[in-house]
């Protein structure tokens, strides 16, 4: 079962989504493999530091973060990857690593890879390893607010 506080939300909001079992993947590509789900479609969220506070980063399955190019587009002067043991308390309702990209619900700020932008819907993982929830990214868009920014290899 998806975490309760993203499904209330987007039940709350009408937004229509699809939840997806698969057997436990730990990697973003892993957990599109194992969900049958397109690499273009399938994000995932990377904890990072701007200056001292917590945000996510949402990128596509196959990509990766490129600091200096957050650090650019945010203006901020410290950007770095956050460790597990500044963010593990945040996501009391997730298992560390499965955190949805809605950051919103947790008091932080989101930002959207470019290529993720142009595409019809999200997948993400749903708060555990064995979960993927897929929804219309127009709808992610809506409700999370997120800066969509080039940020990716």
């Amino acid at each position: 079962m998806p975490i309760k506080i993203l499904k209330e939300f987007l039940d709350q909001n009408r937004v229509k989504y699809v939840i997806l079992k698969h057997s436990p993947a730990y990697t973003a590509q892993e957990v599109a493999a194992s969900a049958h789900v397109s690499g273009r479609a399938m994000a995932k969220v990377v904890m990072i530091e701007l200056d001292g506070n917590l945000a996510m980063a949402v990128l596509l399955a196959n990509r990766k973060v490129i600091l200096q190019d957050l650090r650019e587009v945010t203006g901020s002067d410290d950007v770095a990857f956050a460790s597990e043991e500044m963010f593990r308390d945040r996501f009391p309702d997730c298992e560390l690593g499965a955190m949805p990209p809605f950051g919103n619900l947790y008091g932080m700020e989101v930002f959207v890879a470019l290529a993720l932008v142009s595409n019809p819907e999200i997948a993400f993982n749903a708060g555990s390893h064995e979960e993927i929830m897929k929804l219309a990214y127009a709808d992610f868009e809506r409700l999370v607010k997120p800066y969509v920014v080039s940020f990716t290899t």
